[in-house]
């Protein structure tokens, strides 16, 4: 076995986290018990009590807890090991190996970046969704943080042989990105406004019942025609759609004021900054970082827009926030990224293989008949009586399906490629993804009886990271054995058949 970074196996003793952590702890703990605060202050001034001893034992528990969770914390790294306990009644150890560490996060929140502290988030792939779970060392000096993150992510040896801390002086990093903020304009393109907004109303919303509500308000028909509940309508939407777009632009900016991606040669990794209250700092080493996904919503799409994901190996989707690359930006600003990071622009920009007429006349059954089914329903519905309206209702959705249709099977495709796999589908959320082939580590073929009788089949290349897989949807048989087999050698031919 290599033995670990001689850096890493001299701090072999448990420490406790940096002593300014006292401050932080309880000004967290108190932020996060704030509704009881609030709940007990308003309650004392209702029922008329003077007495603030109650207030007082309501900060009082919080601080405590805070200053409780910086004692029963503590880390060691050494033996080839990090390790992190916590907890006084329950206690709680985590421990993983240093060739595990795949991700390594540096996020410091408005207080620690005033304190000079940063809270370091080991990824190693585990498949907890739980917070107990999450390997965080929560509260070292920044420049202590920063040399813990270059160790950590090359103490695990490359093509085995040993590794030493070299001391010479690192190049500096090649700068990839830089975040212009006139991508700003992509943000009301994404679904990030519509959650704030409706975060923002529903909190509103239960205040305001709180609070017993407000005075009734009649609304008059200022114009003649015009009933009260269009007029609202009228007016409502386009202010709902201007403060989701404030909102979504302004949370843009916050999250990816900035933001550089950059490349250390010296490392072989890749380094992302980001945040303007928030900083958030995340490392992917080259070797677990095995290819690129490419989303493109509906919205921004129409927009010529995109962002820009990393499938790093040992992540999974429900950690796909550590190995994002570019937030939404202009398509020609993602691919270009895309193509440095995978080495070339091929699978990026290449064309890709069409699946054929039997693929795309299953995107027009799957998209038809459940609407056309529909359609006929809402028709026998008027005759019944059910408003004329309806008939509308049951044109347009027809027409739709038709659209989305045609626009799902000219997305599909797939090839090989410079050593990637590259897949291409979908229409209200289109991707491609691309996948080094030496990151496969088996494929399925998956078909239904409709694919079966249609020739098709669903190939997936199975992954350690992202997703898991990376799937092409209704491929014609042939092509699904012969990508397989050329992209793989020996994996499937094992299995086929002697002509």
């Amino acid at each position: 076995m290599t033995t670990p970074p001689a850096g890493l196996v001299a701090e072999g003793e448990w420490q406790r986290l940096d002593r300014r952590m006292l401050l932080v702890h309880p000004i967290r703990e108190v932020l996060r018990f704030l509704p009881v605060l609030v709940g007990l202050f308003v309650f004392g001034r209702a029922s008329g009590g003077s007495d603030v001893r109650w207030q007082l034992l309501g900060i009082a528990v919080p601080v405590a807890l805070g200053i409780l969770r910086y004692f029963t914390t503590s880390f060691r790294i050494g033996g080839g090991r990090i390790e992190l306990r916590r907890g006084l009644v329950n206690k709680h150890l985590l421990s993983t190996r240093l060739e595990r560490v795949r991700t390594v996060e540096m996020t410091a929140q408005p207080i620690q970046r005033l304190l000079g502290l940063t809270t370091v988030r080991v990824g190693t792939g585990t498949a907890s969704t739980s917070g107990e779970d999450q390997l965080d060392l929560d509260g070292l000096p920044t420049d202590r943080a920063r040399r813990l993150r270059a160790e950590l992510l090359h103490a695990a040896p490359l093509d085995g042989e040993e590794q030493t801390v070299e001391e010479t002086v690192p190049a500096p990093p090649d700068v990839a990105l830089r975040l212009d903020p006139a991508w700003a304009r992509y943000a009301p393109l994404t679904s990030s406004g519509v959650v704030a907004f409706a975060a923002i109303l529903g909190v509103g919303s239960q205040l305001f019942d709180s609070l017993g509500g407000g005075p009734g308000v009649e609304v008059q028909t200022p114009v003649s025609g015009v009933g009260p509940s269009w007029w609202v309508l009228l007016v409502a939407i386009p202010v709902v759609a201007a403060v989701i777009s404030v909102l979504a632009v302004a949370g843009y900016l916050v999250s990816n004021w900035g933001l550089i991606l950059t490349h250390a040669a010296r490392d072989g990794s890749w380094h992302l900054r980001r945040g303007l209250f928030t900083t958030r700092e995340t490392s992917l080493d080259d070797e677990r970082l095995t290819g690129v996904s490419i989303g493109e919503p509906v919205g921004l799409r129409l927009a010529r827009g995109a962002r820009l994901s990393a499938i790093v190996t040992g992540l999974d989707r429900r950690q796909s926030g550590g190995s994002m690359l570019v937030p939404p930006a202009p398509r020609a600003v993602v691919t270009g990224v895309a193509g440095r990071v995978l080495g070339s622009d091929e699978p990026v920009t290449g064309p890709l293989r069409s699946h054929g007429a039997r693929a795309r006349a299953r995107r027009f059954s799957r998209a038809l008949v459940p609407t056309l089914l529909l359609s006929l329903a809402l028709g026998l519905a008027v005759v019944s009586g059910a408003p004329p309206g309806l008939l509308v209702l049951a044109v347009a959705l027809p027409s739709a399906a038709l659209a989305l249709a045609a626009d799902r099977a000219r997305a599909l495709g797939h090839a090989l490629t410079a050593g990637h796999f590259v897949v291409r589908s979908g229409s209200l959320f289109r991707q491609r993804q691309a996948l080094e082939t030496t990151a496969v580590i088996g494929w399925n073929f998956r078909s239904t009886w409709f694919q079966r009788r249609a020739g098709l089949t669903t190939l997936r290349a199975t992954t350690a990271g992202g997703s898991q897989a990376v799937t092409a949807l209704d491929v014609p048989e042939p092509d699904a054995v012969a990508v397989s087999c050329a992209a793989v050698p020996g994996l499937v031919d094992q299995f086929l058949a002697p002509d």
